[in-house]
């Protein structure tokens, strides 16, 4: 026995001192590997798909809870960031730096292999292009919540990963210069078949453009816009009737599948019976409380129907729940829930309501038999009434960047360079308007009302963009934190169908319901602090001023 375990021993020596050096060199058989992987179109591709998953889905109609459109019913991290209730130590403030950093990791390994592919030089261009695009988008959303942040864009060795952080507007310029080279690379055609969703130039043409705008680049923003606008691929979306068709945009008939839709620029496309979400259940859960409710900041914002706020409109009264409805711009009823409209809460505050398909009244009592308001409004845009009684059965698409989007953009742009004339209101945010039926914004109107042109360009982005998540970030920009430090408002309380049910909400002096207070901004909240868990990895990171 002795002897055989000698021989066994000895043969595995010479087997062992006869093999390659290149055995060690192998690549592992277990993972992806570089020196195999970057050869052909088909795995270029697979690692762009990969990049897609880090453009932001249902998580952007989430972030408008950070702003004074909407309540949650519930404590979140982002309404406590929007209320200024948070600390840097919010797993939330960690987690969108890490999954952004994480992402921009995926396109830079991206960017560092491609070339390596044996296919034309325009195809991998036109694919790295859309890695730009979104490596790009994730440094805008970086940039926005923290300011100055490191910019990266190679693997890192052990001894770059613990640097300072690099100035912000260094890094507006850097995604300004990314997105106008990749427009150059990208089609201009709106993708369509299996390429459906996929990023072209107009995509990084209106990123540029919201970009652009968001850092105060007014003319790089203006030139952006009008450039996506003269390549004459889109048009804002419309089935033939103003009653509906701004609704209609967010439901499945405004699918990018369905091919009915030229205005959707990027989304998150969503398959049916593939993959889904929850967001239309969530909006009017017909057994819990409504994730989103409308606030009364909101429902104020809607002009009336002849262009006047309803301060000014003698068209306005508001002498019922019903009266807040009436005789306002029509995106006010496309986008939260009128009397009399279909929707999928069932059992509403009315109980003299038999046809529980249809809306009512605002229903405040928690009794798992209809869905529950906070504010005693509901949300209608963004509702398929297909999905609302299913559970995480929503294939609808997620819009990132409309045309609508880059037409605001352009009229902005001009105004806070004293250019906007008739002619672009007419060309722009005229044009928005047209798709409802609602009046034109006429400058010499405004002026004899007394109205201020910018804000009623600010207004129109607002009711035109409610709910995609860009409110929190417009009222930064604009410097308009101050807002968010006031109480959340609802309806007037006597408005209730039942009373009771009301008894214990706490009101206003005008007897409008406060369904959130406690609120607070300062100066610091500008800008999010520098995560906790990156601080201590990385001292040199610094943190943002007053968060110290």
């Amino acid at each position: 026995m002795k002897k055989n375990l000698i021989y066994l021993t000895a043969a595995l020596t010479l087997l062992l001192s006869s093999c390659s050096d290149d055995f060690l060199d192998r690549v592992p058989l277990d993972q992806i590997a570089d020196e195999t992987f970057w050869k052909t179109e088909d795995q270029l591709v697979l690692a762009v798909n990969a990049c897609y998953g880090n453009l932001k889905a249902k998580n952007t109609v989430d972030m408008e809870n950070m702003g004074d459109n909407t309540l949650w019913p519930s404590t979140t991290a982002y309404q406590q960031i929007g209320s200024g209730n948070f600390g840097i130590d919010l797993p939330t403030v960690n987690d969108e730096w890490r999954n952004m950093y994480a992402g921009i990791r995926q396109c830079n390994t991206f960017m560092e292999n491609y070339q390596a592919a044996a296919i034309s030089t325009a195809r991998k261009e036109a694919l790295a292009a859309e890695v730009r695009v979104i490596r790009a988008y994730l440094y805008s959303y970086l940039t926005a919540f923290y300011g100055d942040v490191p910019l990266i864009t190679k693997s890192l060795n052990i001894d770059e990963l613990y640097g300072p952080r690099d100035p912000k507007e260094q890094i507006i310029d850097f995604i300004l210069q990314e997105l106008e080279e990749s427009a150059t690379h990208l089609p201009t055609a709106i993708p369509t078949g299996a390429n459906l969703g996929r990023i072209n130039k107009g995509a990084a043409l209106a990123l540029k453009a919201r970009v652009a705008l968001y850092n105060k680049r007014y003319a790089v923003a203006e030139k952006a816009a009008k450039d996506v606008m003269d390549l004459n691929v889109y048009t804002l979306y419309s089935n033939g009737n103003p009653a509906t068709s701004y609704n209609d945009l967010f439901t499945y008939n405004g699918k990018l599948s369905r091919g009915r839709n030229r205005e959707t620029i990027l989304a998150r496309p969503h398959l049916e019976e593939i993959n889904f979400h929850n967001l239309s259940r969530e909006i009017q859960v017909p057994d819990q409380n409504s994730r989103w409710s409308p606030t009364k900041s909101l429902v104020d914002a809607y002009l009336a129907v002849d262009g006047l706020p309803i301060d000014k409109s003698p068209l306005y009264k508001e002498e019922s729940y019903l009266d807040v409805f009436t005789n306002r711009d029509p995106r006010m009823t496309q986008t939260i829930l009128k009397p009399g409209a279909r929707w999928g809460g069932r059992y509403d505050g009315n109980p003299a309501n038999t046809n529980p398909e249809i809306y009512t009244a605002p229903k405040f009592l928690s009794d798992r038999r209809g869905s529950v308001t906070t504010t005693g409004y509901y949300f209608t845009k963004y509702v398929e009434l297909s999905t609302v009684g299913q559970v995480g059965r929503d294939a609808n698409d997620i819009h990132l960047i409309r045309f609508a989007e880059v037409l605001l953009t352009y009229a902005e742009a001009r105004l806070e360079q004293g250019t906007l004339t008739q002619a672009d209101l007419d060309l722009t945010i005229n044009k928005i308007r047209d798709r409802v039926g609602m009046k034109h914004m006429i400058i010499t109107e405004l002026a004899a009302n007394g109205m201020n042109l910018r804000d009623e360009v600010r207004r129109e982005r607002r009711v035109e963009l409610a709910l995609e998540g860009q409110r929190y970030f417009d009222m930064l920009r604009w410097e308009q934190g101050a807002l968010l430090a006031q109480d959340v408002l609802g309806m007037k309380k006597e408005w209730a169908q039942v009373p009771s049910h009301v008894a214990n909400l706490r009101t206003n002096a005008e007897g409008y319901i406060v369904a959130f207070t406690g609120r607070t901004f300062t100066n610091k909240n500008y800008r999010w602090p520098v995560p906790l868990v990156q601080l201590q990895r990385n001292p040199a990171l610094g943190q943002n001023p007053g968060w110290e």
